[in-house]
């Protein structure tokens, strides 16, 4: 292998970076698996302009210099004292907040797509990021432009500075991106701000809204080290984003979920619509390119919206499509102020434009290659099901890279009745369960004949599509990147979507 080779650049350049922020540069050596250029998905190329791309590095690696998402400490303090300083800017706006464990970003980015088919204009932050750093703050549907996201960054720092020194401990990188995205909604302005938590909720550091609208996703065991060891325990830190009167659109949850939400909501005297009762899915049919579905609204018994294309794969994007939509009839005041439901053309419109980059997400073919996120067993319990579901592979082959601090156990599980074969590899983040150590577990599962094992993830990608092609009998056959957001992240980048 020669010295000069990109790949091993790569991840010299990355082993220090915090897992999050890894931006993976377009390079690596020539593969078979080039997918062209990519579609129009909301994934932003690193700055063109030399001098923009070195000022983005550069703030950055500052951000770099702060605790990492992964160290948390269970505290507004630090977030109360920043906004204070700023004047407030996320009360400039109302908010639909969003929580749970799954399907949280795809949920935000459906919720996006209606307001802004509705003529709002929307502020929407999310996190991890799949491949930018500017992608967890978007504005008007598109993620902030670099410049901008430099300028949010220096207008504020000040008064970053400021906090760090009157606090016991430094912002956090996940608190200062917070101030930021709050800030730049408010400078936009934007009409409405549409807010993932990072993590949790009661001390996430976006639960300083007092969102009208609280969204609840799925709730299964992830991060337990944090939340809780059951559903009904990390349901408890998430209903802490339900406020005094608040909306809460909830999704389907465990029962004992459910009932520390409802629990919460009497306390609030927040309203609920329950998925499958106040709203849901009517129906769901395969179509090419995702799902045709009949959404059942908030507005009533004969408030049902038909023919909605969704471009999305799986049952699982289906429930978030009703949740989103209920969650946006809720901001409206559907079901609440008024009966009836929204324009059905402009619901229309608005989810057949939805894309979700990472989740289920087609970048080759011939053959197949399927991007997943799926990091904790019921992610991939549904991109599992979903993949079923939606390609007619005779033959799957997975490439899984993990992080060491997931079930990861609980995701091979999920996996080992699709695939035939699993590559095992790693991300360039020093969060990655090795190679070897996935390896050792997946022979466990899936019996040593049935796994591959390649270091790198390049050589994994080229390995597991020579593996889908070795075969006429095996035409058919296809690949399932999954494991990590940051693992597809990179196969995005090395499969040509830059």
């Amino acid at each position: 292998m020669s010295e000069s080779d990109p790949f091993d650049e790569i991840v010299d350049a990355e082993t220090t970076r915090d897992p999050d922020l890894a931006v993976i540069e377009a390079g690596s050596r020539t593969l078979r698996t080039q997918a062209g250029p990519p579609a129009g998905d909301g994934i932003p190329a690193r700055p063109a302009d030399p001098e923009v791309d070195k000022a983005l590095r550069t703030v950055e690696q500052e951000l770099l210099g702060r605790w990492p998402e992964t160290k948390l400490d269970p505290s507004l303090v630090r977030m109360e004292a920043l906004l204070d300083l700023l004047g407030d800017p996320q009360r400039a706006y109302p908010s639909i907040h969003i929580t749970g464990t799954n399907g949280k970003t795809s949920t935000a980015r459906m919720i996006e797509a209606l307001l802004g088919a509705f003529e709002l204009r929307t502020g929407r932050y999310t996190s991890p990021h799949v491949q930018s750093i500017t992608e967890r703050i978007s504005l008007n549907g598109a993620p902030i432009e670099a410049e901008r996201f430099i300028e949010t960054y220096e207008d504020i720092k000040p008064y970053i500075d400021m906090t760090d020194g009157q606090q016991e401990h430094r912002l956090s990188f996940f608190e200062v991106l917070t101030g930021m995205a709050y800030a730049a909604f408010a400078d936009a302005p934007v009409d409405v701000a549409v807010v993932e938590v990072g993590m949790g909720g009661s001390w996430d550091a976006t639960n300083v809204i007092e969102a009208p609208v609280a969204v609840i996703t799925p709730i299964a065991l992830d991060h337990t080290d944090r939340l809780g060891d059951t559903p009904g325990e990390i349901a408890v830190e998430k209903s802490g984003i339900i406020k005094q009167d608040a909306t809460v659109i909830l999704a389907q949850q465990p029962v004992d979920a459910a009932q520390v939400m409802l629990k919460k909501a009497v306390e609030t005297d927040a309203t609920v619509a329950r998925e499958g009762m106040e709203f849901g899915i009517g129906s769901r049919e395969i179509a090419v390119g995702g799902q045709l579905l009949t959404l059942r609204g908030l507005g009533g018994a004969s408030s049902e919206y038909t023919d909605i294309f969704l471009p999305l794969y799986g049952a699982h994007q289906a429930h978030n499509a009703a949740v989103a939509l209920a969650a946006v009839e809720a901001f409206f005041g559907v079901g609440a102020r008024q009966a009836g439901m929204l324009d059905i053309d402009v619901v229309r419109k608005a989810f057949a434009s939805v894309a979700s980059p990472g989740r289920m997400e087609v970048v080759r073919s011939s053959p197949t290659v399927v991007l997943d996120a799926a990091h904790n067993p019921a992610g991939a319990q549904a991109a599992a099901a979903g993949i079923t579901e939606a390609f007619s592979f005779s033959r799957l082959i997975g490439v899984v890279g993990a992080s060491g601090d997931k079930d990861v156990r609980g995701l091979l599980e999920a996996f080992e009745p699709i695939f035939a074969e699993v590559v095992v590899t790693q991300n360039s983040t020093p969060r990655a369960m090795s190679a070897d150590d996935l390896a050792a577990l997946a022979v466990e599962i899936f019996g040593d004949e049935r796994v591959v094992v390649e270091p790198r993830l390049d050589d994994a990608l080229e390995a597991a599509i020579t593996l889908a092609e070795e075969e006429d009998e095996y035409a058919g056959a296809g690949v399932l990147v999954t494991g990590s957001v940051i693992t597809v992240g990179e196969a995005r980048l090395l499969l040509g979507r830059h």
